[in-house]
């Protein structure tokens, strides 16, 4: 028998996305309403067009993040008639299985360190871009932004990815800076391996990087500080959504 969503929840989940990248932001809505049981397992979700005005977001953004919630084993969907998208019962994919071995002690872990995150990791960007940094430095952070945008390979961009935040880290100055930044990278790491590969988010993530690289370069501490915090907010949208 076909599972019924609690559609009057679901009016007060699913919200206007406001704050992050749209993409991110219907991850984490979608992917908690699901965790939270406002869709259960079997359940449908709304048809394509009702769930894209309801989250004002563009049709296109709503594919994407649905092609999200699909790798990680959190729906299926079926095309031609009588098809939709159904929360799924078993965890095909392999991030599903990785997912569903994951355990409550392991994910309040991992939220404390999205938080400790987004305290840290600002700080950090401000305090570079405020340093009086020499060309040896700005070298060095600009060759680490260039190696995150040419690794191909997941394992290969998530350690290009860490390089280019612990490299902003070293450039603030501050010993316990650089140690708290290593801490929430390490956790960061786990977290990011545990999901699937997103090209939307991937795409995000350059456009950022890039951004802070110039925040630093121009001295713009203020600046540097608001894009890593949109930064940290949209990578920890995304892991909530999909890692509960």
């Amino acid at each position: 028998m076909t599972a019924a969503p609690h559609e009057h929840l679901s009016e007060a989940v699913l919200r206007p996305v406001r704050g992050h990248h749209a993409f991110e932001a219907c991850v984490e809505q979608l992917g908690r309403a699901i965790r939270l049981g406002i869709y259960p397992l079997g359940s449908a979700l709304p048809p394509e067009r009702e769930l894209a005005a309801r989250l004002t977001v563009s049709r296109a953004t709503l594919r994407e993040a649905m092609a999200a919630l699909r790798q990680a084993g959190l729906v299926e969907t079926t095309r031609g008639r009588g098809g939709g998208t159904v929360v799924t019962a078993r965890p095909r994919s392999p991030y599903a299985r990785r997912v569903a071995r994951i355990t409550a002690a392991q994910r309040r872990d991992w939220i404390d360190a999205l938080e400790f995150r987004r305290v840290i990791e600002p700080g950090a960007a401000y305090l570079a871009a405020s340093a009086e940094l020499g060309d040896v430095q700005l070298d060095q952070l600009r060759g680490a932004e260039s190696a995150v945008s040419a690794a191909t390979r997941p394992a290969d961009h998530r350690q290009a990815d860490s390089v280019f935040h612990l490299t902003l880290a070293a450039l603030s100055g501050s010993p316990r800076t650089i140690e708290a930044v290593t801490s929430v990278q390490s956790s960061l790491d786990e977290m990011l391996g545990s999901i699937p590969v997103l090209d939307a988010n991937i795409s995000h993530s350059h456009r950022q990087h890039r951004n802070l690289l110039t925040a630093v370069e121009h001295g713009r501490a203020e600046r540097a500080r608001r894009v890593m915090e949109q930064h940290c907010d949209d990578t920890a949208a995304l892991l909530r959504g999909l890692l509960g």
